[in-house]
């Protein structure tokens, strides 16, 4: 997890600089404009990405899916994963935070 000079955690954030760099936010607390603002876009990513995978999957099962509709499928998929990863991320280093056991959160457990 990355710290701003005074020790405070950043968070990486759902959306990149224009060009592709990650961009992390300095709060005092996780309900914060911005804190929620990430966390309602989030929600819509994550909803989003369940939608795509709902329509590539449709995709898939139709024998006469055309190469062009299934690179589509497969191109949204990626976007689609590389924006639960980035999430998923953020979620996890939030965590190792808030856990008083540690990275696992579980009390005398390794993973």
């Amino acid at each position: 997890m990355m710290r701003e000079g005074t020790g405070t955690p950043l968070r990486l954030l759902p959306w990149t600089t224009p060009d592709g760099r990650p961009c992390y936010l300095s709060a005092d607390h996780a309900g914060s404009r911005m804190s929620r603002m990430a966390d309602e876009l989030e929600a819509e990513l994550l909803g989003s990405a369940a939608y795509v995978l709902d329509a590539a999957k449709s995709l898939l099962d139709e024998p006469g899916t055309g190469r062009r509709e299934l690179r589509f499928a497969g191109v949204r998929l990626a976007e689609a994963l590389g924006d639960a990863l980035r999430i998923a991320e953020s979620r996890g280093a939030r965590l190792w935070e808030e856990s008083p056991y540690g990275p696992t959160g579980l009390t005398g457990r390794e993973c």
